[in-house]
Formats: C-alpha cells, structure tokens, sequence
C-alpha cells in the first residue's frame, strides 16, 4: 500500500476553547498507527495563545527596531517576549531562541491566518503537550491508537524556502538511529540519525497547504516506532554543538 497522505478537509476556523481532536474524529476516520499532523497554528488558536496588538505596548528597542526596518513594533515586541534571546540581527531579519529552545525566524509569531488584522498568534507554551493532549482525547473519541505531530513552517541553514517540521510529538519516536548498523557493503554508520519526525510533518505539508485551508493531515502506512514517552527534545541540539549558534 506504502504510505498515504490524507488531507483533513472541511474544519471550521478554529476559536480559543475548541475541541480540536472532536473535529478531527469528526471529519475523517482514523485508524490505529495513523500519524496526525496538525499545524501549529489552529493548536494555538484552540488553546488562546492570540494576542491582539491594541493591548502590545513595544519597548524603546522594538520601537527603534520597527521604525529602521519599516516594522510594526507591538510585532516586534512580541517576537522579543516570546523569545529566551536573540541569536541573529541581520538587516530586517530577527532569529530568536524561543523558550522551547527552537531557533526560528521572529519566535514563530506570525500575522497570516490569524482571524483579524491586528493579531498575531504565538506557538504553543508546550507542543509537546498539546500533540499528547490530542492524542489522548483522539483515543477517547475514537478508540484509535494514532501518533501526532504539531507542525510548523521553518527555514534552513544552506537553503531557501521553507518546510514544515515537528516542534511536538506524542506516540512516535522522532529519531530513527542507523548507528551501529551497517549497509550492504559492510560499512556501519557511525553518525546516520533520521529525524522521522521532520520528514512526516514536511510530507504531510504537501497536502496541507498555506492557503488551502487544510491545517490537518494523516499519514497513514508509515512504519514509526510507538513510544508514548516521545517528545522533541531529543531533536533540539544543544548550543555547544550547534556550528550556528
């Protein structure tokens, strides 16, 4: 059969308080090893993390920073509250270390698709938990034993454009470590570490979409390993080791 990429069409916008994992069961039927990929901004809907800018009070730096690069600085406040620290300023462009620990453009605030103009939406205060808490009531609503991903559009060292990885897992290990094995020539891998994780939540993206109003996937057929202890951090590399930090 090999795998499947299934869009989950027909969601309503999603407001703070909404029963994420009833509309999902609702809207296709899941079967057990299923891999839910959620994007992260109808998470952050669904749990409140909107703010509207009228109430953003920018500090002088947001201020200085908004007027030079023709930014709006409540923006740009946000982007700094919602970061640990800033790891690049290069011309308009801001790179932070979020308080998950992701480095990303701007700490994943973003103005698109926020539901009005003058909002923004932050990234979940814990993806892990959020993909753990759709899992669960997944399973009570449906009695499927499913993993999921909460998904986010990131860019990459060394290349343009974008893609979506995970920045929350429940039910699947992230990693799939080829150390120690060897390939068909007899060389063993000393260093192969796939992040399964990423490469579901970037396929899943093929059939989501930013304007096609399919913030859902399933991947259905992919051999993932269960753990339901699974969470990113094991994919987040310490700053020691990170040659860009």
């Amino acid at each position: 059969m090999g795998v499947q990429l299934l869009p989950v069409a027909g969601l309503p916008e999603i407001a703070p308080g909404d029963d994420l994992a009833g509309m999902i069961a609702g809207a296709i039927e899941l079967i057990d090893g299923d891999i839910v990929v959620v994007t992260s901004k109808i998470v952050s809907k669904a749990e409140g993390r909107i703010i509207d800018l009228v109430d953003v009070s920018p500090s002088p730096f947001a201020v200085e920073w908004g007027s030079r690069w023709d930014k709006d600085p409540r923006v740009v406040e946000v982007v700094l509250s919602e970061s640990k620290r800033i790891v690049r300023q290069i011309g308009p462009v801001l790179i932070t270390e979020t308080r998950h620990g992701l480095v990303c453009a701007n700490s994943g605030v973003d103005q698109s698709s926020s539901g009005a103009h003058g909002r923004v939406v932050v990234l979940p205060e814990d993806p892990d938990a959020s993909a753990r808490r759709i899992r669960d009531a997944l399973r009570a609503t449906s009695g499927v034993e499913v993993a999921v991903i909460v998904s986010d559009t990131f860019g990459r060292p060394w290349r343009e454009g974008q893609t979506d990885v995970a920045i929350g897992i429940a039910g699947m290990r992230p990693l799939r470590s080829y150390i120690g094995e060897v390939d068909p020539h007899g060389h063993e891998f000393r260093v192969q570490e796939l992040c399964v994780a990423d490469e579901v939540a970037s396929a899943a993206e093929l059939v989501k979409g930013n304007t096609s109003r399919v913030p859902v996937a399933v991947v259905r057929g992919f051999d993932h390993e269960v753990d339901d202890e699974a969470t990113m951090a094991p994919v987040i590399r310490d700053a020691e080791r990170d040659l860009f930090r």
